[in-house]
């Protein structure tokens, strides 16, 4: 069995002639608009968990790691965050300056406001304690509505929802 259809295979091709080759003209779209894979939504009782272990002012990763979960649950998957390690401070509500909820810099709030989507929109949100406790982080610093767990459950609710046949998306920055 081939690894895509021909749809997928066809959308490909029109992607790769999508890029503009570096020598056109400045001013030229680098950036096709092919969307190649189909957009599958979830079937009844299909979970995505998604795994955060980085640090939300140092990269990009679990802002997206978000973003990912988030797009999950609109798709109609049952979608689980989980941050853990140095991770855990992506799920604090103190973050800002000069003072919480303010923004130092454009885009500072943005991963404290897709959580709170996340939540809003029936998502659930797991922060291990220890990762919390290593950064001098207190519960009642936690964005309302995540849940704090035990260190040992990292690798259980990976076993967890491994066993129920979920799509892992486990992300890993330092």
């Amino acid at each position: 069995m081939p690894l895509f259809d021909d749809d997928v295979l066809a959308k490909i091709e029109t992607s790769k002639n999508e890029i503009a080759h570096p020598s056109l003209p400045k001013g030229s779209s680098i950036y096709g608009s092919t969307k190649i894979f189909p957009d599958i939504q979830a079937e009844p009782g299909q979970s995505y968990l998604t795994l955060v272990h980085g640090i939300a002012h140092e990269s990009s990763v679990s802002f997206v790691a978000c973003l990912q979960a988030l797009r999950a649950l609109r798709k109609g998957f049952d979608s689980v965050l989980y941050f853990y390690g140095p991770g855990a401070m992506n799920a604090i509500s103190t973050r800002g300056f000069p003072t919480a909820g303010d923004s130092a810099f454009p885009g500072e709030q943005n991963i404290n406001n897709t959580i709170a989507t996340f939540l809003e929109e029936g998502g659930t949100v797991f922060v291990c304690r220890f990762g919390l406790s290593l950064h001098g982080l207190r519960e009642e610093d936690l964005i309302e509505g995540t849940i704090p767990c035990h260190p040992l459950d990292v690798q259980d609710a990976l076993i967890y929802f491994a066993n129920k046949g979920a799509i892992i998306n486990s992300t890993y920055m330092v």
